[in-house]
Protein backbone atom coordinates (compact mmCIF):
# COMPACT_ATOMS: atom_id res chain seq x y z
CA UNK A 1 0.00 0.00 0.00
CA UNK A 2 0.95 3.81 -0.80
CA UNK A 3 2.65 5.68 2.11
CA UNK A 4 -0.28 8.43 3.15
CA UNK A 5 -3.07 6.54 2.03
CA UNK A 6 -5.87 8.38 3.66
CA UNK A 7 -9.00 6.39 3.20
CA UNK A 8 -12.32 7.98 4.75
CA UNK A 9 -13.56 5.52 7.51
CA UNK A 10 -17.41 6.27 7.99
CA UNK A 11 -17.21 10.36 8.28
CA UNK A 12 -13.60 10.68 9.51
CA UNK A 13 -10.76 10.01 7.56
CA UNK A 14 -8.22 7.75 9.12
CA UNK A 15 -4.61 7.16 8.35
CA UNK A 16 -4.54 3.30 7.42
CA UNK A 17 -0.84 1.71 9.08
CA UNK A 18 0.98 0.18 5.95
CA UNK A 19 0.92 -3.68 7.95
CA UNK A 20 -2.57 -3.64 7.96
CA UNK A 21 -3.86 -5.67 5.26
CA UNK A 22 -7.41 -4.28 3.03
CA UNK A 23 -9.41 -6.86 1.26
CA UNK A 24 -11.94 -6.32 -1.20
CA UNK A 25 -15.65 -7.22 -0.77
CA UNK A 26 -15.04 -10.31 -3.23
CA UNK A 27 -12.07 -11.34 -0.76
CA UNK A 28 -14.26 -11.59 1.81
CA UNK A 29 -17.43 -12.58 0.02
CA UNK A 30 -15.22 -15.99 -0.66
CA UNK A 31 -14.29 -16.27 2.88
CA UNK A 32 -17.71 -16.59 4.32
CA UNK A 33 -18.68 -18.26 0.91
CA UNK A 34 -21.69 -15.69 0.58
CA UNK A 35 -22.48 -13.02 -2.46
CA UNK A 36 -20.14 -9.74 -2.57
CA UNK A 37 -23.46 -7.65 -2.20
CA UNK A 38 -24.40 -9.44 1.20
CA UNK A 39 -20.73 -7.89 2.62
CA UNK A 40 -21.58 -4.80 1.53
CA UNK A 41 -25.13 -5.10 3.12
CA UNK A 42 -22.82 -6.13 6.73
CA UNK A 43 -21.05 -2.93 6.55
CA UNK A 44 -24.30 -0.78 5.50
CA UNK A 45 -25.85 -2.55 8.97
CA UNK A 46 -22.74 -2.05 11.15
CA UNK A 47 -21.89 -5.90 11.36
CA UNK A 48 -18.15 -5.20 9.30
CA UNK A 49 -16.82 -2.26 9.36
CA UNK A 50 -15.78 -0.56 5.79
CA UNK A 51 -13.19 1.68 5.20
CA UNK A 52 -14.00 4.09 1.53
CA UNK A 53 -11.06 4.08 -0.91
CA UNK A 54 -10.77 7.76 -2.55
CA UNK A 55 -12.61 6.32 -5.44
CA UNK A 56 -15.65 5.56 -3.38
CA UNK A 57 -14.78 1.69 -3.24
CA UNK A 58 -15.29 -0.62 -0.11
CA UNK A 59 -12.40 -2.31 1.58
CA UNK A 60 -12.67 -4.30 4.83
CA UNK A 61 -9.82 -4.71 7.50
CA UNK A 62 -8.22 -8.16 7.59
CA UNK A 63 -8.33 -8.00 11.57
CA UNK A 64 -11.89 -6.67 11.63
CA UNK A 65 -12.75 -10.06 8.86
CA UNK A 66 -10.64 -12.84 11.18
CA UNK A 67 -12.62 -11.72 14.16
CA UNK A 68 -15.96 -11.58 12.22
CA UNK A 69 -14.87 -15.27 11.05
CA UNK A 70 -14.28 -16.17 14.89
CA UNK A 71 -17.22 -15.02 15.78
CA UNK A 72 -19.25 -16.68 13.34
CA UNK A 73 -17.66 -20.02 14.32
CA UNK A 74 -16.03 -20.83 11.43
CA UNK A 75 -12.56 -22.66 11.63
CA UNK A 76 -9.88 -20.77 10.18
CA UNK A 77 -7.75 -23.33 8.70
CA UNK A 78 -11.16 -24.30 6.39
CA UNK A 79 -11.39 -20.51 4.68
CA UNK A 80 -7.58 -20.09 3.82
CA UNK A 81 -7.34 -17.20 6.43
Amino acid sequence: MASGFTPSYGSHPETIPETEHLMTPGEVAALFRVDPKTVTRWAKSGKLASIRTLGGHRRYRSSEVKSLLEKSGARLGETGF
